[in-house]
């Protein structure tokens, strides 16, 4: 077989909502259990608040908010993506993370006009592995560069 390791994309796979994504490891922190979040007055709806991380202020974004989603409750498996965006960190609360795998660039298509209950622009591409579909999120789109502006006030 050979090798493509090269043209592999490295992704971390979380579900939402039933629905399998994934995001580059080269955007991702670590992945956290949930923990206290503390509310942040006048911030965008889909913004949990923050938690202190290891010493850093992080914010925390409710994704299924973020992409329209029903709200629901958080469960054992809950946890908080950490991603680099721009200069700073921001948390993301996904239903569950799964492992990391290697999706060949060859099983990446275009995002088609509707994925599912996500907003197209949020989606760089979605990846067909065997029997799973899995929607691979652009988080320069999750999240404009106005709004990580904004986080980095309340950040402090």
């Amino acid at each position: 077989m050979p090798e493509e390791s090269n043209q592999d994309i490295k992704a971390i796979v979380f579900q939402l909502n039933e629905e399998e994504f994934a995001i580059s490891v080269k955007q991702v922190g670590s992945i956290e259990r949930m923990q206290h979040i503390t509310r942040v007055p006048q911030t965008a709806e889909f913004v949990k608040g923050v938690i202190n991380l290891r010493g850093v202020v992080t914010p925390i974004i409710d994704l299924r908010k973020r992409f329209g989603l029903e709200a629901s409750e958080f469960t054992e498996s809950t946890r908080m993506i950490i991603v680099y965006m721009e200069d700073m960190e921001v948390g993301l609360i996904v239903d569950a993370a799964y492992d990391v795998i290697d999706i060949p660039k060859g099983a990446v298509e275009p995002a088609p006009e509707v994925v599912g209950t996500v907003d197209v622009d949020y989606i760089e591409g979605v990846a067909k592995l065997d029997s799973r579909l899995l929607i691979l999120l652009n988080m320069n789109n999750v999240l404009s560069y106005e709004e990580v502006k904004a986080l980095k006030t309340v950040e402090g």
